[in-house]
């Protein structure tokens, strides 16, 4: 009777502290529409900070739960989500797809990191994203470095998810070139949109690029469809991405202090994202639109998948 009631306490603590972290990690209001929270953070005077994607301190004073806990509970369930990912989103009837990739670091900045600390992950993450232009469902994702033999690996995962021809559509990264080829071969329809910046005007421009002057389309194989050559919606989620995890915003230090807390946010993320989150345009999440879920999944049904 004890272990019965230990057990269910213990997955109901696992429950709140995952509905706290998504809460924390998702900045808009649909969280909060669609999904009933904990008593203690519904009725909290301050609801509008938990908007603002805190840290895992604030979520270890809300869930009453010791740090290693949260991160260990973090890291888990990140696993079975990536494993959860990597076996149902498969055989995707997909026509086009936009690929890019989003800068993070881990605990120090390149110029900051020893030599030692990189070779464990530290410095300069890249996170290769491969979204579905009209499921929104992101099909593939990878972290790690962005050159390109990581390129080679992430194109090679995406092709051995899609069943059909694509269009890939990607920025002018040199990478993608050689990776879209080794991955497709030439059963792919495949163009560059390289955008063409000008010299800043304002003195102080060390966190702004430049302003965009115009776009260049660049054909490299295949016959694609000029009218879908864009990147708009892979990059509009790369600003979800910023909004919705705390160790993507920049100039902040709420940056991962290991490679491994990275990658189970980043999974812990992406399964919200296609599972759970509500598309605003499609009005059902990107894993119903695909035909993987035939339903919108709760964070319980989230957390049952971590055994």
């Amino acid at each position: 009777m004890n272990e019965a009631y230990t057990h269910v306490r213990q997955s109901a603590n696992k429950i709140i502290i995952i509905r706290i972290i998504l809460l924390l990690h998702d900045r808009s209001s649909i969280v909060f529409s669609h999904y009933e929270s904990p008593e203690h953070v519904r009725s909290n005077p301050n609801r509008k900070l938990l908007s603002r994607g805190e840290q895992h301190s604030r979520t270890c004073r809300m869930a009453g739960a010791a740090k290693g806990t949260v991160i260990k509970l973090l890291v888990d369930l990140g696993k079975a989500c990536a494993e959860y990912h990597d076996e149902h989103v498969r055989n995707v009837f997909a026509k086009r797809v936009q690929c890019d990739e989003i800068w993070s670091f881990c605990y120090a900045k390149d110029k900051n990191a020893s030599d030692d600390q990189k070779a464990r992950g530290a410095g300069s993450v890249w996170t290769w994203t491969a979204l579905d232009a009209d499921s929104k469902l992101m099909i593939s994702y990878l972290c790690g470095g962005r050159d390109a033999s990581w390129g080679m690996l992430f194109m090679e995962d995406l092709a051995s998810r899609v069943t059909t021809r694509i269009q890939i559509t990607t920025d002018g990264h040199r990478a993608y070139a050689e990776a879209v080829e080794g991955a497709f071969g030439m059963d792919v329809d495949y163009a560059m949109l390289i955008k063409l910046y000008g010299t800043p005007s304002a003195p102080d421009t060390r966190y702004s690029p430049g302003e965009v002057i115009g776009t260049e389309t660049k054909v490299i194989s295949g016959r694609p469809d000029a009218r879908y050559v864009s990147t708009s919606y892979v990059e509009r989620q790369n600003l979800t991405m910023r909004m919705s995890m705390r160790r993507f915003t920049r100039l902040t230090n709420a940056f991962s202090k290991k490679l491994e807390n990275l990658e189970a946010a980043v999974a812990l993320h992406f399964m919200y994202y296609n599972f759970c989150r509500v598309h605003q345009t499609l009005r059902v999440t990107p894993a119903m639109e695909e035909g993987i879920a035939n339903h919108v999944w709760t964070i319980e049904e989230l957390v049952s998948i971590l055994r």
